[in-house]
């Protein structure tokens, strides 16, 4: 598992720096959110090529990262790339005027590749342990809950995607579809596929540990940038926003409350 780390640090550490120098260039930090999903399946196919853990539980796991990060990554791209850079990182840009550069490589990329490695964790376990070397319930039930995650992620940006293209909806809330559920159904996805892929490194003998995985994505999610982050200024500047808070859950989705009586 060492050396696993290490070739996953490398790995990280070189898209990480590169992206910088490109945001740099092109002027827009923006790129990292697209990177974040690229990232991981750059660490699930150098550890999978170097590892040596059980291959079909490896190349499940390579397979199922590689699926999780592309369709992150091309989603983000079709909705950021050309629509100028994101509003935290211009907050950032005027506030530290030349300093930018250098406080965004450890402050944005490097933080984000700091987390890259604890959250791939489960990767770097599933490509270098090799016991048990069959498949176990554990790996069909990691797989299964996959799935549902990513198809929970997957189904929630595409409702999204078309409600918004709808000028009708211009300013509107959406609570359609798995938006009515929860507020962040893509987020609860995107927890939920890590937690599958958490499950398939811990049917490796000793591998429990890498829990810290899904933990640390799921908090990021729901307490630091992910539900906290949009809602402080959806509230603010979309009509109605605060209504559909009252009665929809944040994020494990459930059938929404019903409105108080007077």
């Amino acid at each position: 598992m060492p050396e696993t780390f290490l070739i996953a640090l490398l790995a990280v550490a070189g898209l990480m720096v590169t992206t910088w120098v490109i945001s740099l260039v092109r002027r827009d930090a923006s790129i990292v959110d697209i990177a974040w999903g690229l990232g991981f399946v750059v660490v699930a196919w150098a550890t999978f090529a170097t590892g040596s853990g059980y291959e079909t539980r490896a190349l499940l796991v390579t397979a199922m990262v590689t699926a999780w990060g592309l369709r992150l990554a091309g989603y983000l791209a079709w909705r950021n790339l050309g629509k100028g850079e994101d509003f935290r990182y211009r907050r950032m840009r005027a506030q530290y005027g030349a300093r930018f550069p250098i406080v965004s490589l450890f402050t944005v990329f490097g933080l984000q590749g700091v987390l890259m490695l604890v959250i791939s964790l489960p990767v770097q376990a599933a490509n270098s342990a090799g016991t048990p070397a069959h498949l176990t319930a554990l790996d069909w039930l990691g797989l299964a809950v996959w799935l549902v995650g990513v198809a929970f992620e997957g189904v929630a940006d595409i409702q999204l995607a078309r409600f918004k293209a709808n000028p009708a909806n211009a300013g509107a809330v959406m609570d359609r579809g798995l938006w009515k559920y929860s507020r962040h159904p893509n987020y609860f996805g995107d927890a939920l596929a890590w937690w599958g892929v958490f499950l398939l490194a811990a049917s490796n003998t000793g591998s429990w540990w890498v829990i810290a995985s899904p933990i640390v994505m799921t908090i990021l999610l729901t307490r630091v940038s992910g539900v906290p982050l949009l809602e402080k200024s959806l509230v603010k500047r979309r009509p109605g926003y605060a209504e559909y808070v009252a009665r929809t859950s944040s994020f494990i989705p459930r059938p929404p409350r019903k409105p108080r009586s007077a």
